[in-house]
């Protein structure tokens, strides 16, 4: 640790200190469970919270925070030493989480804790904290023994194994590939993507384009050549398949993931991992998420189909496309947008600068929430890009801190995510530990003396992670299991960062941080206006492409019993029937890039995005009532969402917020799915 606030040195830390310094904590954590647990611990009808959850909590956060750092530098750093150590730690690592998950004397000893005389004395949250350690103790394998036990420990390890896998195939599969382009593909694509190709090809010829998202998106928008859009395309969709480089095939990693969560939830009596998976969710039952999913998608069918009628008229009769492939899709998208609304996200680019999106993003906050965010130097960061900065209330007293590292860079993961390095917690004796969190993005990098350029989509995007980032940093909870998102529902975690993107969509906002990177005039008003008329392009077919993710999830670990390639292959192509308008070619092979739900914790989950969108736009719609920059409801919802963890069940916060249950009526309003087609 440095000395800035205690914080976490990542700089310091070295593959060669890996191995060590997880092992003590391994067996720090180890040592405390028997001092819990074994046969010199306090008679089981002596046990209390002071004697059995204090003492592994101090152990368990440690070990944590230690893996945090190691998982995170993996995330963002990769090389072959950091994986090396990586993987020698990451059998040992999730052992000891399923010994301590699946420990039956320790499932009586919160049994007993929760029997004994001192249980009604404990505060109510700490009351609802033991009982949720019986369930997820439960849930974890406490109550199996003997073969099944050990049965149940294996299948633990060998799933963080198997997802490790996955994750790091697509990432090599993403670094692997390159496409070296000629002058003569490049027309359509923006200076600056094409300066950043130019530099990329180093010493070599030509232009050089990759599979990451700052490279491809650019190209599959703009790129008139439709050679290279295809080319692209295949690469992409195909990646960590059989179709692509074998040494990053997903299909065997993916296959025994499957085959071992079925076991898993057998296991503990449940007849699929749907089942299992719901356990700790909003959600009743998998059928109600079926439910849920097939009512958005009829819903949103008509409106699909209208976006696509519309997409393929305008490509055939302005862009002599009269079959729409998958490669012109997005490049078709585009010129429709720009011929109905007059603006091009890439030329949005040029009125999006990162530090004044930053600074206004910020800005909101301290609107909204009454907080102050102050940049600080970034002692012990993992590398030159990142950023470090202070939240602090009103009064100046700290809240907490986050890292910034906002650029693609190859050996670091794509998408954004949001982690936390360190949660708010009341340590026993009375000290306050401040929470830290980890927000990440794979935004193109500034070219020359210019700084990052931002679509509007990763304007958003970054909103997306801050409110994630606010979710974790404003927790008012002292208990490290119910401070922040911990233990917060699954399809309930993306409300605040769902919330926090409608503000990319206000005009006070954009006008605020929209000026033009070599001008420095202001974001037109009459350009807003007409994203803001752009604002439902093809929701629609957005929303039906999200409905058969969620659904393909849902019924892949409901449904399936015959775990190959070939058949989870054919189920995506069954719910795509089902639900979809648009398809994609027979060589699609999507699922070995889902990393959500086959190495992200999504598993029987995906639906969560949708189901939180829901949440998070009646949430929305109390300010629209108020005014969407009203303190007081701004500080009602730092109150009763963002503060209250998971101190209460999400569906308790939410009508404390709003007063009543959640309507999907906001939604569709938002998305422009209302009135007639």
């Amino acid at each position: 640790m440095n000395a800035c606030a205690d914080l976490p040195d990542f700089a310091s830390l070295r593959p060669q200190q890996i191995e060590p310094l997880l092992r003590q904590r391994i067996d720090e954590l180890r040592r405390t469970l028997q001092q819990v647990c074994g046969d010199e611990a306090v008679p089981l009808a002596q046990t209390d919270w002071d004697n059995l959850v204090e003492p592994l909590q101090l152990a368990s956060e440690a070990l944590g925070r230690a893996w945090a750092m190691v998982s995170h530098l993996h995330a963002v750093a990769d090389s072959p030493e950091l994986r090396e150590a990586f993987h020698a730690m990451l059998p040992r690592v999730t052992e000891v989480w399923t010994e301590l998950g699946a420990e039956p004397r320790l499932y009586a000893r919160y049994a007993a804790l929760r029997e004994g005389p001192g249980f009604a004395a404990l505060s109510a949250l700490r009351r609802r904290l033991v009982e949720r350690a019986l369930r997820d103790l439960r849930l974890g394998g406490a109550g199996l023994r003997g073969a099944e036990h050990a049965r149940y420990a294996a299948i633990e390890q060998r799933s963080a194994e198997l997802e490790q896998v996955f994750s790091e195939h697509l990432l090599d599969a993403t670094d692997a590939f390159l496409l070296r382009a000629e002058p003569a593909q490049l027309e359509g694509l923006p200076r600056d993507v094409v300066q950043a190709a130019r530099e990329a090809a180093g010493d070599g010829p030509g232009h050089v384009f990759t599979l990451h998202q700052p490279s491809y998106i650019p190209v599959m928008q703009h790129a008139r050549d439709r050679g290279l859009r295809e080319a692209m395309y295949r690469a992409y969709v195909t990646r960590a398949s059989e179709l692509g480089d074998p040494r990053f095939d997903n299909s065997a990693a993916m296959s025994e993931l499957l085959q071992l969560r079925l076991e898993q939830a057998r296991l503990l009596g449940f007849e699929h991992f749907a089942a299992l998976s719901l356990q700790p969710k909003m959600a009743d039952s998998p059928e109600q998420v079926e439910d849920f999913l097939l009512d958005l998608a009829r819903r949103a069918r008509p409106y699909a189909e209208r976006d696509l009628r519309e997409l393929r008229d305008f490509a055939a009769g302005e862009l002599g496309l009269q079959t729409l492939q998958a490669w012109d899709m997005a490049f078709a998208s585009e010129r429709l947008r720009e011929r109905c609304y007059a603006y091009s996200e890439q030329e949005l680019r040029e009125y999006f600068a990162e530090p004044r999106v930053l600074a206004g993003m910020f800005d909101l906050a301290r609107q909204l929430f009454g907080v102050r965010v102050v940049e600080q130097a970034a002692q012990g960061a993992w590398h030159a890009d990142v950023r470090l900065w202070r939240v602090e209330a009103a009064d100046g007293n700290l809240i907490g801190h986050f890292y910034t590292d906002l650029f693609a860079r190859p050996g670091k993961r794509g998408g954004a995510w949001m982690d936390d390095a360190r949660a708010r917690w009341r340590r026993p004796h009375g000290a306050l530990q401040t929470p830290v969190a980890l927000l990440n993005c794979n935004f193109a990098r500034g070219v020359g003396d210019r700084p990052a350029l931002l679509s509007h989509d990763d304007v958003q995007t970054l909103f997306h992670e801050f409110g994630h980032g606010l979710h974790h940093l404003l927790t008012q909870v002292d208990e490290l299991a119910a401070s922040g998102l911990s233990g917060v529902e699954w399809d309930a975690v993306e409300l605040p960062s769902q919330f926090l993107e409608n503000y990319c969509w206000e005009w006070e906002v954009l006008g605020r941080i929209g000026r033009h990177v070599d001008t420095g005039e202001p974001l037109p008003r009459q350009v807003f206006d007409r994203m803001l008329a752009a604002r439902n392009f093809q929701a629609g077919m957005q929303t039906l492409r999200q409905v058969e993710f969620a659904l393909f999830d849902l019924r892949l670990h409901r449904d399936l019993r015959n775990f190959t390639a070939q058949s989870v292959a054919e189920l995506a192509a069954e719910v795509r029937r089902e639900v979809a308008v648009v398809f994609p070619p027979d060589f699609s092979r999507f699922q070995h890039s889902f990393s959500h739900i086959f190495a992200g914790g999504y598993a029987a989950g995906y639906y969560s995005y949708k189901w939180a969108e829901v949440l998070s736009a009646d949430a929305y719609a109390a300010f629209e009532e108020h005014g969407v920059f009203d303190p007081e409801t701004g500080a009602r919802f730092r109150d009763q969402i963002l503060g209250s963890g998971s101190s209460r069940d999400a569906i308790e916060s939410f009508r404390a917020f709003r007063g009543r249950d959640p309507a999907i009526d906001a939604l569709l309003r938002h998305q422009g799915m209302v009135g007639e087609v």
